[in-house]
Formats: C-alpha cells, structure tokens, sequence
C-alpha cells in the first residue's frame, strides 16, 4: 500500500468532484490512465498509480491544485 493513500480524504473532499478529463489538462493525457475523461477524482482516487496520485498530492499540499483547476476551467 501506498504511504500517501492515508492522504486522500481531503482530496476527496475538495476536489472529488473534479473529472478526470480536467485533471488530464493539468498533468497530461497519462493521468488515471484507464478511465474515462468523464469520471470523477472521487471514483477514480482509490485506484490511481503512484505517479498520479504524487502528482496530485504534491498540487494539493503545496496549494497549487486549487489555483491549477481554476485556471483550467476558465
């Protein structure tokens, strides 16, 4: 198991919403590889490799993320 699977309720939380198309726009076309653009963080966080979830998780934490959604969904 991963050590930052711990990490991703408030992820979950405040961006579950966000689809994974979005997120691709950010971290490229690799991101939840697998899945449909059309699915959502939340459905897809449990599964995601350690590549994506650093990802994210590295956004998150530094409070980038917030600012990175924003300015894709303008």
């Amino acid at each position: 198991m991963s050590k930052h699977r711990g990490q991703n309720g408030p992820i979950n939380t405040k961006y579950g919403e966000t689809s994974v198309g979005t997120l691709r726009k950010i971290y490229g076309q690799y991101f939840a590889a697998g899945y449909p653009e059309t699915q959502k963080l939340s459905d897809v966080l449990a599964h995601l490799s350690e590549a994506s979830l650093s990802q994210i998780l590295r956004d998150h934490e530094t409070g980038h993320l917030a600012h990175k959604i924003a300015k894709i969904s303008k």
